[in-house]
């Protein structure tokens, strides 16, 4: 069970999913858990992205305007409950935002 989401740690992209970029944002699949999210928006995906390059979450708000960090960082713990992304030690290097698909794998339709 995911520990609850706490914007003063850090986060990062789990290393189990990947990133399909789509017009109206992107796909987000878990391949460990076999998950699929989206994220309805190109700056939820870019804060996304983003996550691991910050101290915290609440860093990584900083940057977004003040009238949509509360409907983002909605978002944020609804992808962490989902484990889409995943508390990291703040000198943990960021993990690669779109990994490789295990062998044989095929993507959910």
């Amino acid at each position: 069970m995911p520990s609850p989401f706490d914007t003063a740690r850090p986060y990062r992209l789990s290393p189990g999913v990947a990133l399909r970029p789509e017009p109206f944002g992107a796909l987000a699949y878990h391949f460990g858990n076999r998950r699929l999210s989206f994220l309805k928006a190109p700056e939820l995906v870019e804060l996304v992205r983003g996550l691991g390059g910050h101290g915290s979450v609440r860093e990584a708000l900083a940057g977004v305007p003040e009238g949509r960090r509360d409907a983002l960082r909605r978002a944020l713990a609804s992808l962490a409950a989902a484990e889409m992304i995943t508390p990291s030690e703040p000198s943990e290097p960021s993990e690669p935002s779109e990994p490789s698909e295990p062998s044989g794998a095929e993507p959910q339709r």
